[in-house]
């Protein structure tokens, strides 16, 4: 069920499908409302009406937008999407400024569904791995920045469902395995080269080269080389279905000049602060370098923002001069400067999840570089 937090459109939402139900029932008329006009709407049609639902009551997609969608950029779409491992939406940004059109998302933390469903109004689907395949709509593109975790040994090659069960990795294998999909782009850590001696990369590869059939390339990109101002370093894989005859792939070309964070410092901003009695037992307790401090004249990109920094670390952690106490934490524009969101998207969370939120996303930028050229490579076949 939607968090307690959410208001106007789990409200409205709740009138029209009742107290007792689920929270895939929210996703499902979500998505419909929003994709009303598509093929993909049909999909999500069918399903409420085996559930004895009036269609008719509804609103169309252009009053329920307007309604409740907060950010809804405005594109002719050339493509279809599924956003996986959704988080706060960095895919369905970067793929809707392509011209894509998202028919799916899925996201198992509520309160990262919120800030998604309070942005483009739809509910995410939850856990994916409770998600069979064949509830999904049909879709060209696969999108999705999937966790890393421990794959079995080699061993014998009995297939994914063996090498990679019990993995997120499995459950994005089952759905292209299912969908076939022309073309993914999935983001990782760039630590997963190296992961088991380099037998986890392995493994995925072999999947989706060998069993699965795509025509996969891979690199690691720093976002810092995109007009992002965080140095932020991420492993994409891009794949196009083999029938597609599209065996080699160009990542987009790296900037020369990077953007410095100091553009994006806000003036006279108060906090977060961080106490004096904190900043010389902790933060400036060795002469060492660190923390990163920076200010308006900063003219280089931040260090890589975590998904902890709200824990205050004084080795990983960037700060700002200024605020009450001389040092405060970084603002939440500044936060969406850093990870290449617009200002006007809403963060309806607590401070600490929306560092959370952000720390875990993808630079937008960067992704919507990647994602401009798999649709140029797929060019006649949209």
């Amino acid at each position: 069920m939607p968090t307690k937090e959410t208001k106007a459109l789990a409200t409205w939402l709740k009138t029209q499908l009742g107290e007792n139900r689920f929270e895939n029932d929210y996703a499902v008329l979500s998505h419909y409302l929003s994709l009303q006009g598509t093929p993909s709407a049909e999909f999500y049609a069918n399903i409420l009406r085996k559930n004895n639902f009036d269609l008719s009551s509804l609103p169309s997609k252009n009053s329920y937008k307007k309604s409740f969608s907060h950010y809804n950029p405005k594109r002719n779409t050339s493509f279809t999407f599924i956003d996986l491992f959704a988080g706060i939406g960095g895919f369905r940004l970067a793929m809707q400024r392509n011209g894509g059109e998202c028919v799916f998302t899925s996201e198992w933390d509520e309160s990262a569904q919120k800030t998604y469903s309070t942005n483009y109004a739809e509910y995410p689907f939850g856990d994916i791995t409770k998600i069979n395949p064949t509830e999904i709509p049909d879709f060209d593109i696969l999108t999705g920045g999937f966790p890393c975790q421990p794959f079995s040994s080699i061993g014998k090659r009995e297939g994914f469902e063996h090498k990679t069960q019990g993995t997120l990795f499995f459950y994005i294998a089952k759905i292209i395995k299912e969908k076939r999909p022309k073309a993914f782009l999935l983001e990782n850590v760039p630590g997963l080269v190296s992961h088991n001696e380099g037998k986890t990369l392995e493994i995925i590869l072999d999947v989706l080269r060998k069993e699965l059939k795509y025509d996969v390339s891979i690199k690691v990109l720093n976002s810092a080389d995109f007009g992002v101002p965080q140095e932020r370093k991420r492993l994409y894989f891009v794949g196009f279905r083999n029938d597609l005859g599209i065996d080699s792939f160009e990542f987009p070309k790296e900037n020369e000049k990077k953007v410095g964070i100091g553009q994006f410092v806000e003036t006279d901003a108060e906090g977060p602060s961080i106490s004096e009695h904190l900043q010389k037992s902790y933060i400036f307790k060795k002469d060492d370098g660190h923390p990163e401090i920076i200010d308006k004249d900063s003219d280089f990109p931040v260090k890589t923002l975590c998904a902890s920094y709200h824990k205050i670390q004084r080795i990983t952690g960037t700060f700002v001069r200024g605020g009450k106490t001389g040092l405060r934490l970084l603002t939440e524009q500044e936060c969406k400067a850093i990870m290449g969101f617009p200002p006007d998207f809403v963060i309806p969370v607590s401070r600490t999840q929306m560092y959370h939120q952000f720390g875990n996303s993808v630079a937008v930028p960067v992704v919507q570089k990647i994602s401009e050229q798999i649709v140029n490579a797929l060019g006649g076949d949209e």
